[in-house]
């Protein structure tokens, strides 16, 4: 860790350090470029909130998802990673070196590198951040076995969420999903599947009002927005599919974008995104996968092709 300097220059700047940032982090710093780090507003990334992790390879025990970042953050310094704990609010891609500013510096790079994630939607109740990792989560593949056996709810009525309720379907002895209208956005192939599973109940124009439980979720108290009764609905678990959004916003008017402001790759099966010598990785570009492993994986990518880039133009 250092302290912030108001004007550094490097020759790989990566913005983001979660398991995107900390695996192409790693790879730089083995290939001598001496990468720097901004950490960004939740350092380690989406993992820092998820209590066990027992989907990473080389953790046959399982880990805590603080614990395993602590881990990614460490082996990346080992091999010179400079990790500076900054916001980046603002980037010009017009020119190189490539300009960051931050809250606490200005930084200029050679290759820049974004990780800067995605962040997954909330309803925004205080009952629903107090039970956060007690029992709500936003992630059925990285958390759905804790609940097996168990009532849950999903929340959403997307592709998502159809296809977040058939996979619990596969561990959870029930699962309902509750959704605001009469009628789903999903595709209609994923509706199907789930409105023939057995094991799913749809709760038609239903919100959630409240998420009940002090240590752990024990119900949800559901309003009816066609104007009908409130209801408590027992469930141990709920899982918001309502969407992420990406940590796009600095690069909207200079990277290409999809509609939904997911940075596009400008080479298939690359990092490379439209303007050259800027690289992306992670789930700031994934709205598939949105797997620590999969955001390990492009990271590695961004670090290699962001390597090869500069050799290039040397």
């Amino acid at each position: 860790m250092s302290d912030v300097n108001p004007t550094k220059h490097s020759k790989v700047l990566i913005l983001g350090a979660g398991p995107a940032g900390y695996t192409a982090a790693l790879y730089a710093a083995r290939a001598e470029l001496e990468p720097v780090v901004i950490a960004g507003p939740e350092p380690g990334g989406q993992l820092t909130t998820t209590t066990d992790v027992e989907n990473y390879p080389g953790y046959p025990s399982g880990i805590a998802g603080p614990e395993m970042m602590e881990d990614f953050r460490k082996q990346a310094e080992r091999f010179g990673t400079e990790i500076i704990y900054d916001l980046a609010t603002k980037a010009d891609l017009s020119q190189r070196p490539f300009r960051v500013e931050g809250d606490g510096g200005v930084y200029t790079a050679d290759a820049l590198i974004i990780a800067t994630g995605a962040t997954a939607k909330y309803l925004g109740l205080p009952s629903e951040q107090r039970l956060r990792n007690k029992g709500v989560t936003a992630c059925a593949t990285c958390d759905g076995a804790f609940y097996r056996g168990q009532d849950v709810a999903v929340i959403g009525g997307g592709d998502t969420a159809m296809e977040e309720a058939l996979f619990l379907t596969r561990m959870c002895r029930s699962v309902h999903i509750i959704h605001r209208r009469d009628e789903f956005r999903a595709s209609k192939v994923m509706q199907a599947r789930a409105l023939e599973s057995d094991k799913i109940t749809v709760h038609w124009n239903r919100e959630v009002l409240e998420v009940l439980g002090d240590d752990g979720v024990t119900g949800l108290r559901l309003g009816d927005t066609t104007g009908g009764p409130e209801e408590v609905l027992e469930v141990t678990g709920m899982f918001l599919a309502i969407g992420h959004v990406p940590n796009s916003t600095p690069f909207a008017e200079q990277l290409e974008l999809d509609d939904q402001g997911y940075i596009k790759v400008g080479r298939l099966g690359s990092s490379y995104t439209t303007i050259e010598g800027v690289f992306v990785c992670g789930d700031v570009a994934d709205k598939v996968y949105r797997q620590a492993i999969t955001a390990a994986g492009t990271g590695c990518m961004a670090a290699i092709d962001a390597e090869r880039w500069l050799a290039e133009q040397e």
